[in-house]
């Protein structure tokens, strides 16, 4: 053990010590400050790019920014105080695409409704968490496919990010093409990916960050930033704050009735196993497993998590959920929820400078969802592409969920094929009971969209 992280006698013996068990993990309170500073600037790009995200949506840009930092803040602090892991929250990359490009976008449903949702969303995460039906979810998802899922949400991602930057045109011959390089957008978001990819394989903590704000200033030099902020105007998250519309989810009928359902469960879906998926990443990289690989206080973890998607529902933003940027922070020697707390109060300060989003302009946050998508394409190697039985449904995963810009059809897909793949081989059993009735409701579902 070093000496930076070995416990202070003389310095971490107050309410600190006691409250986030300091000197039994091994750490001090100056080690959690800087770890949980590192974990900001690792994450703090999603200030800037999910504005521009929910902003396409019709969501107010500033506002969306406020209630960004105020649902990270909320996440973040709670984790730290209630469950005591060095492990940060703020709206989930991918999620945030499905609500602005799936949910609002193709399917039509208003941002008020979409907000409504992720709140039930959280809802249904809390009860499945208090009456542990969560264990039965995670059971019959064979890890592949969860691996799958997190490759597909990168590639969808990475393709927005390239529509977005003009780099990916429509073409009506080949369906998809490459755009003018040399048009200001487009040349702009290589600059901005040239810095991002540069920086990140010098491992710099906040790469994506600077890169977006570099290139944000080369974009006002030239003359393609156009938006108007209200600096230090923390009345703007009231654009959003509580607007969310319950009685549209409720009215809605027909498609729309059944979509709504579909919107519901793969918000709960993608939150759980993101959530899940980050927890086993960052609790073992920091060292908290039990000798059984289980997680301490996984109850009060997930709890916080349903919780957090509640408030940044309220807040007006789309789904909070765990970020594996935590990773960064327990590298950086955080191994107690002072790490999340530290975290949580930077992203709280952030607000004072929410309303600058707006002068983000789509080809400087393009270059980090494609950076973002590429770093979400890691778990893939977890997929034995040798076995039919695993590789098979893991690449309609992954391919569906980016070419149907729809995360609810790559997973539909994946779990049917795991399903009859599973049944074809002689190895379904009575346990797997669950599994086939998911496979039976997403084939009924599919049925349904083709009749309708």
């Amino acid at each position: 053990m070093t000496s930076d992280s070995a416990p202070d006698a003389g310095g971490d013996t107050g309410w600190l010590a006691r409250q986030f068990k300091l000197a039994e993990r091994g750490t001090t309170a100056r080690t959690e400050t800087l770890a949980g500073a590192t974990t900001f600037l690792t994450m703090a790009y999603i200030i800037l790019v999910n504005p521009v995200i929910l902003g396409q949506a019709g969501m107010p840009v500033a506002a969306v920014a406020a209630a960004t930092c105020l649902a990270a803040a909320i996440g973040s602090i709670l984790m730290g105080l209630f469950a005591n892991v060095p492990i940060a929250l703020a709206p989930g990359m991918g999620i945030n695409a499905y609500f602005t490009f799936t949910v609002v976008l193709q399917m039509g449903v208003p941002w008020p409704v979409a907000l409504a949702c992720v709140f039930l969303s959280g809802v249904a995460f809390l009860v499945l968490t208090l009456t542990g039906a969560r264990q039965l979810i995670i059971a019959v998802m064979p890890p592949s496919l969860l691996a799958a899922v997190a490759g597909g949400i990168g590639l969808f991602l990475g393709f927005i990010g390239l529509k977005e930057a003009g780099l990916v045109v429509a073409n009506p011959a080949t369906f998809v093409a490459l755009g003018d390089l040399t048009a200001p957008g487009p040349a702009l978001a290589l600059l901005g990916l040239a810095i991002i990819a540069v920086l990140s394989a010098w491992k710099v903590r906040a790469a994506i960050l600077i890169g977006i704000v570099a290139t944000s200033i080369v974009a006002a030099l030239t003359g393609q930033v156009s938006a108007s902020t209200q600096p230090y105007s923390l009345t703007a998250i009231a654009d959003t704050a509580f607007k969310l519309d319950f009685a549209g989810v409720f009215g809605l009928s027909g498609q729309q009735g059944l979509g709504l359902i579909e919107i519901l469960f793969v918000f709960l879906f993608v939150d759980l196993f993101d959530n899940v998926g980050t927890l086993v990443a960052v609790t073992k990289r920091a060292k908290l497993m039990d000798a059984a690989g289980n997680i301490p206080g996984l109850n009060r973890i997930l709890t916080v998590d349903a919780v957090a998607a509640m408030a940044g529902a309220v807040a007006g933003t789309s789904t909070v959920t765990s970020y594996v940027e935590s990773a960064a922070g327990v590298q950086a020697g955080g191994r107690t929820g002072l790490t999340a707390l530290v975290t949580g109060l930077l992203f709280l300060a952030a607000m004072l400078v929410a309303p600058y989003a707006g002068l983000v302009p789509l080809a400087a946050a393009a270059p980090a969802l494609i950076v973002v998508g590429a770093l979400m394409l890691a778990p893939l190697a977890e997929v034995d592409w040798d076995d039919a039985l695993t590789a098979i449904p893991a690449f309609l995963t992954v391919i569906l969920i980016p070419l149907t810009f729809s995360i609810a059809n790559g997973l539909a897909f994946g779990l049917v094929a795991h399903a009859l793949l599973k049944l074809g081989r002689g190895q379904a059993s009575a346990k797997d009971w669950f599994l086939f009735t998911l496979g039976a409701l997403f084939v009924a579902r599919f049925v349904w969209m083709s009749a309708a």
